[in-house]
């Protein structure tokens, strides 16, 4: 083992008295060793190998061989380029001229923690660093001191070769791990002058400090049996020892001790503390990560990885997640799928005609042409017309469990539902909320479109006249064009068919939010309320909504806006009536499926005949006053005859089911 060593202090000292080319001891504490001009680069291994204390240990080496040599612009030239997996240049030969600013740029490099592309990197410093525009001088030697702890991951023969050819004088010093074949690969002849193998970067610094005063001057520390465990450090007529960072020396002077921050409590680790001399890193429990502050602990959100696959809802625990299904749903055997607790399909009911199944719910419902009685469950036969005081001016026309009013030929249904009257049209501010969810479906959202298209057929548009806007909505609300963006039919119906499909949830109570306090702003066009323009919303959806509708289809309706509510396939009644003005029954309608919606266009019509309209109103017709909304016998005959196919299709279904029980 002593004799590695002396062999590696030897072969260090002829490497540094090789590179400085001739010196002289020192005259004083302020005069440097003088040589020759030299231009000398330092190729430094900074692969992920290289672990941090030692590479300050290189860091070290390189700035206590600097501080002996005559820095300047007409001396000693120093670049620095480390490489791992790339090269990168620190400084070039011409950047600094003093040691201070040199020393500097040393104490700011960091290392790039890569790989060890050796051959890369002498292939930089033939091309590069050792160039006139970096630096070099012309008829001053070329000096490379390569620094590995590793053996490289490309070819280094070849390239070095090419560069000792161009007059580059190679030292190859390996660290601890690295090889002793690349080393002589690399380097100049003869190898017992310029390879260079120790065992450890410790000794790397040992063999710069003894190099130091070897070149200057009487070295206490190679002269005498100091017994420093670490580095001896001359000094004029004496010496004294020093530990490696992270270590303390100890009362003998001589030996050292590594300092335990984490023993000390010197440290802020919120869980865990890792001890290194003289340094320490934190950790955590498991089931916890480090924050980015590298001391605080937060539990892992495994849930946050997004590859669960829970199809409800994810709950983190320490030791990773568990699924859990919403209110009315069972978590299969699976662990990740939710499937809805259907009591009606289970036969956990009472319901006497149909069964309405939600989530772990059911409610009960009766065919047309009955009506739930009080208990919720039982259902009674009806017949409207003959029963209510429906209060038709002309007709009454009983429907299964309903009734409309018509009105004779030539004369319209007015808002009431009742009465009847000749006004035709009338000027208005009518805005369209359209569902935009992905259950609509694109095929379907081009009949949505269509069903807009033909409501605006019935209206008077101009800009003294009726105005239109349209919004979608999903997930978030989109206005598609505000009420002053056209000013005829045709202009609107384009705009219609380009509008896009949003898909995504449905948050009908966040359109009616936008429709109340953006759509019918004057900014967007509506007109002032002093003018008595009737503002008319028209909510079109296919599914439940996803939050709260209560709060703005109240205000909508407080604040004088006539709803109507069209609701088609998976809608739910109560929302529509919810939303609808009153009287509910004429401000509402559904249908089961979108293909039956041109229907419901056809006989919607939305003209309202204000009283004391102050708008300026263009008159195409006799009429004083232009009317109401106007629902027309045809809707609601339309309606009657869907709705008995419907329940000859319920009847089939119900005969064939008791024809499947009957043969159990």
């Amino acid at each position: 083992m002593k004799m590695r060593q002396l062999r590696a202090l030897s072969g260090f000292i002829l490497l540094t008295l090789a590179v400085l080319a001739a010196a002289r001891p020192k005259a004083g504490p302020e005069q440097k060793c003088k040589s020759g001009p030299v231009d000398l680069v330092f190729l430094i291994d900074s692969s992920r190998s290289v672990r941090p204390h030692e590479f300050e240990t290189m860091r070290k080496f390189m700035i206590d061989i600097l501080d002996t040599l005559d820095i300047g612009p007409n001396a000693t030239r120093v670049g620095v380029v480390q490489y791992s997996s790339q090269v990168r240049s620190e400084f070039s030969l011409k950047t600094h001229s003093k040691l201070d600013t040199m020393v500097k740029g040393i104490n700011q490099i960091i290392p790039l923690a890569q790989g060890t592309m050796t051959g890369l990197a002498i292939r930089y410093v033939m091309n590069v660093a050792f160039s006139v525009e970096e630096g070099d001088r012309p008829k001053v030697p070329n000096v490379a001191v390569i620094v590995t702890d590793g053996r490289p991951q490309d070819r280094v023969a070849e390239v070095a070769a090419e560069a000792r050819e161009k007059g580059i004088e190679i030292y190859a010093v390996g660290v601890a791990r690295a090889d002793m074949t690349s080393l002589r690969a690399m380097a100049s002849p003869p190898f017992e002058d310029h390879v260079f193998l120790v065992e450890s970067f410790d000794l790397i610094h040992q063999f710069g400090l003894q190099f130091q005063d070897k070149l200057c001057g009487v070295d206490l520390c190679l002269e005498s049996d100091h017994g420093c465990e670490h580095i001896c450090e001359s000094s004029p007529g004496s010496y004294h020892c020093l530990c490696l960072p992270g270590y303390t020396l100890n009362d003998n002077g001589k030996t050292c001790a590594a300092i335990n921050l984490c023993a000390e409590g010197k440290h802020d680790c919120e869980q865990i503390c890792v001890s290194s001399p003289g340094s320490f890193t934190c950790d955590c429990n498991k089931g916890y990560k480090l924050n980015d502050d590298k001391k605080t602990c937060s539990m892992i959100d495994y849930c946050s990885f997004g590859n669960h696959s829970c199809d409800h809802e994810c709950v983190s625990v320490l030791s990773g997640y568990h699924c859990r299904c919403n209110e009315g749903y069972r978590l299969l055997d699976d662990g990740k799928t939710c499937q809805a607790i259907d009591l009606c399909a289970e036969g956990k009911h009472d319901c006497e005609q149909i069964c309405i199944s939600a989530p772990g719910v059911f409610t009960c419902d009766c065919n047309k042409g009955f009506k739930l009685n009080k208990d919720k469950k039982t259902c009674t036969n009806m017949d409207l017309c003959n029963t209510v005081e429906h209060g038709c001016e002309h007709q009454c026309v009983s429907t299964p469990g309903s009734y409309y009013c018509i009105c004779p030929e030539g004369q319209l249904l007015q808002e009431d539902g009742k009465s009847c009257g000749t006004c035709k049209s009338a000027n208005i501010d009518l805005v369209l909320l359209i569902d935009g969810s992905k259950s609509v479906r694109p095929q379907n959202f081009e009949l949505v479109k269509k069903f807009v298209n033909q409501v605006v057929d019935s209206l008077d548009v101009s800009a003294h006249g009726t105005r239109v806007g349209l919004v979608q909505y999903s997930s978030r609300v989109r206005t598609e064009f505000p009420l002053n963006m056209y000013h005829s039919v045709d202009e609107i119906k384009a705009a219609v068919m380009k509008v896009e499909y949003m898909e995504k949830g449905t948050m009908t109570g966040l359109a009616l939010k936008h429709m109340l306090e953006n759509s019918f702003a004057e900014a967007e066009g509506a007109r002032p309320s002093s003018r008595n323009i009737p503002r008319i919303g028209l909510v079109f959806t296919d599914g439940r909504s996803q939050d709260d509708i209560t709060e703005y289809a109240k205000k909508a309706k407080e604040a004088g806006i006539t709803m109507y509510a069209v609701g088609v396939g998976k809608a739910v009644e109560d929302e529509l009536r919810e939303i609808a003005s009153e009287p509910v029954e004429k401000h509402f309608y559904y249908t089961t499926d979108f293909t039956a919606i041109s229907t419901i266009a056809e006989n919607l019509k939305l003209n309202v005949c204000p009283e004391e309209s102050q708008g300026e109103i263009e008159v195409k017709d006799p009429c004083a006053c232009e009317s109401l909304v106007e629902f027309q016998q045809a809707t609601m005959s339309s309606l009657d005859q869907l709705t008995q196919k419907l329940a000859g299709m319920t009847a089939r279904l119900e005969q064939l089911e008791n024809q499947l029980l009957s043969r159990k």
